[in-house]
């Protein structure tokens, strides 16, 4: 199944209300199982990013749809990244010519 890495920023609504942030993470698990997709891991960060969050999802379309639904809630704005453990690595590489 492949892997996505999703990152997040509060957005000032988000951060108003950073006292659910917990109810949040876990309200966004559920969604995402609703969807098929397995958030496998769900980090609080400091730096660029408020939340960096690792998913296995059926496919793109899918895990485009969550961060969508998430998203319009307000609270968050993301950006999502395809990753590629090594086996996955090594089924691209057969493919490069």
């Amino acid at each position: 199944m492949p892997r996505f890495i999703m990152l997040a920023n509060y957005t000032d609504q988000g951060i108003r209300g950073v006292n659910d942030t917990s109810a949040r993470a876990q309200a966004f698990r559920d969604a995402g199982k609703k969807m098929g997709i397995d958030v496998t891991d769900f980090y609080w960060t400091l730096g660029g990013y408020d939340m960096v969050t690792i998913m296995d999802a059926p496919d793109a379309e899918t895990v485009t749809a969550l961060g969508l639904s998430v998203g319009k809630l307000g609270n968050v704005r993301t950006q999502t990244l395809q990753a590629f453990d090594p086996p996955a690595m090594e089924r691209v590489m057969t493919k490069v010519i």
